[in-house]
């Protein structure tokens, strides 16, 4: 009976730190399994180069109302630390050039939410998620592609569930009013 009893104990712990383990692991998105090239931008930008000079994410990306999307730096943002900063590099000075005709630089956006989802970037930092959980680690590339499958269904229920955040339809999808 007591050997019974510590099979018993041992397979229960077992489940646990397996539960554990699956646990830790919806809590980052996964890798895409088909990779993406990085879109030509027209910038050469590594936010490699930006974050280990301590440059932190919404520095550069604010989220303004209603909060679905990050907005790309405004041209006057960028020159903040660039009208001294590498101001003698060609991409500095082509930067310069949208600075001084006020033209916003023509960024390609490289994760965009799928039609029909109601989704807001806002929430998700209010609940303490940082850029990195969903994104992975940017702070680590030299050009921005869709690395993780941040975008599809299963990520985002399985990190709803690990966070016991609502995982219905409707908490992604909205439904037509007519």
């Amino acid at each position: 009976m007591i050997l019974l009893f510590g099979f018993a104990l041992r397979a229960q712990q077992a489940g646990a730190a397996d539960g554990a383990n699956a646990a830790a692991q919806q809590l980052q998105v996964r890798e895409n399994v088909a990779p993406h090239a990085a879109p030509e931008q027209p910038l050469p930008f590594t936010h490699k180069t930006h974050v280990s000079r301590g440059v932190q994410c919404r520095v550069c990306h604010t989220n303004p109302e209603p909060g679905n999307q990050m907005t790309f730096p405004a041209v006057t943002t960028c020159m903040g630390c660039h009208k001294t900063i590498a101001a003698d590099r060609p991409a500095i000075q082509k930067l310069a050039g949208f600075a001084q005709s006020g033209e916003a630089i023509p960024w390609v956006r490289v994760y965009e939410v799928t039609k029909g989802v109601t989704w807001t970037h806002r929430r998700h930092l209010q609940a303490g998620l940082q850029c990195g959980n969903c994104h992975g680690p940017v702070g680590e590339t030299e050009r921005m592609s869709m690395a993780t499958a941040v975008t599809t269904m299963g990520n985002c229920i399985a990190c709803h569930q690990s966070h016991n955040a609502p995982s219905t339809c409707h908490s992604c999808h909205a439904w037509p009013t007519d």
